[in-house]
């Protein structure tokens, strides 16, 4: 069902403190929270005995105590105290553990096998730390599909000429050809639009007059992080073996899907720019603008969601559909493979 050996976004970074925080990820219960030195822990939200969630109980000296009958669970899962049996602790007493690395201002997670949970592995945020670029604030949202709608949505560069018109919709995306390529980390969808108007999202935040080359880079990559380059460049000076030249604007949006269950998706976001690195009203202007087109999405996509859910006729694929194909195909293929290895 899930791809597990892999890390995934459970959260901002900020979002968690010395409190129990309840989530869902991957269709199983989990709490988190951070210890009093601010190093976080995620174990399994069910207490052993009756199953009450340890997220309805109370933190104690970085431990965690049920609120049913007070057995205590250290930041390893392990009961170290049971109060109403002291000296008995039941040796079947034992929740489970996630490995949790905070990084990029995010807190991720590793729902697999322990032993295998290299941070090395976390996806790489690229001018993470570039003082050149400007970086937004970001967003959370709640999409009520499956993550894998979403995935396919963000190898569909085609969609923004009907599903967001008022933003990055322009002349060229609706009958352009698409590359496809597959990658050792998931599958591109790309493609250059030569000589037409900016989108109305990027009109005021490129640096140059008129009209633009632009490149449409989406990106897929394992288990569900989508990499969006939007690339534009004064007429003339853009195409896949064209050098950078210096009013190139490029806006990369990253994008984090978390499956919560089957029918529920974590979806988290943030965007590097190239260009006005300290200028805080841009950022907030391009945030305040992707909101507008992910909720333009999130009502596609759970009407999706639904439809194929409940279809009543065979649904049919069109071109367009190459790249998430290819995604879902080679997604399918780690499952299986993390299955026949257990």
């Amino acid at each position: 069902m899930y791809l597990r050996n892999c890390w995934y976004v459970a959260g901002w970074s900020k979002e968690y403190d010395y409190s129990l925080h309840a989530q869902k990820l991957l269709g199983e219960n989990v709490v988190l929270y951070r210890r009093a030195d601010g190093k976080p822990v995620a174990l399994e939200d069910s207490c052993p005995h009756r199953k009450l969630p340890l997220s309805k109980g109370k933190l104690e000296d970085d431990r965690v105590v049920c609120g049913y009958h007070g057995l205590t669970f250290d930041c390893t899962g392990s009961c170290v105290d049971a109060p109403t049996q002291r000296g008995n602790i039941p040796k079947r007493a034992v929740v489970k553990s996630y490995p949790v690395v905070d990084r990029y201002n995010l807190l991720w997670i590793w729902m697999g096998d322990p032993e295998s949970a290299d941070p090395d592995l976390i996806f790489t945020i690229d001018n993470f730390d570039n003082p050149e670029w400007g970086c937004t604030d970001g967003g959370t949202m709640h999409l009520g599909c499956n993550y894998l709608w979403m995935a396919d949505n963000l190898l569909d560069p085609s969609h923004v000429a009907w599903v967001h018109v008022t933003s990055f919709a322009g002349g060229g995306t609706d009958d352009t050809p698409l590359t496809l390529d597959r990658t050792d980390t998931g599958v591109v969808v790309w493609r250059w639009i030569h000589d037409q108007p900016t989108s109305p999202y990027y009109k005021s935040l490129v640096k140059f007059e008129g009209n633009c080359d632009r490149k449409q880079h989406y990106e897929m990559c394992f288990p569900a992080i989508g990499v969006n380059r939007s690339v534009y460049t004064p007429v003339g000076t853009g195409g896949p073996d064209a050098p950078r030249v210096a009013l190139t604007y490029e806006n990369i949006s990253y994008n984090f899907m978390t499956p919560i269950d089957e029918d529920n998706t974590l979806y988290i976001w943030v965007q590097h720019r190239n260009t006005d690195p300290q200028d805080k009203a841009i950022s907030e202007t391009m945030n305040a603008g992707a909101v507008m087109a992910f909720n333009e999405d999130k009502e596609i996509l759970e009407e999706v969601h639904r439809g194929m859910a409940n279809k009543t006729t065979l649904n049919l694929d069109l071109g367009l559909d190459g790249g998430a194909k290819l995604f879902r195909l080679q997604l399918q293929r780690k499952i299986d493979a993390e299955k026949e290895a257990d």
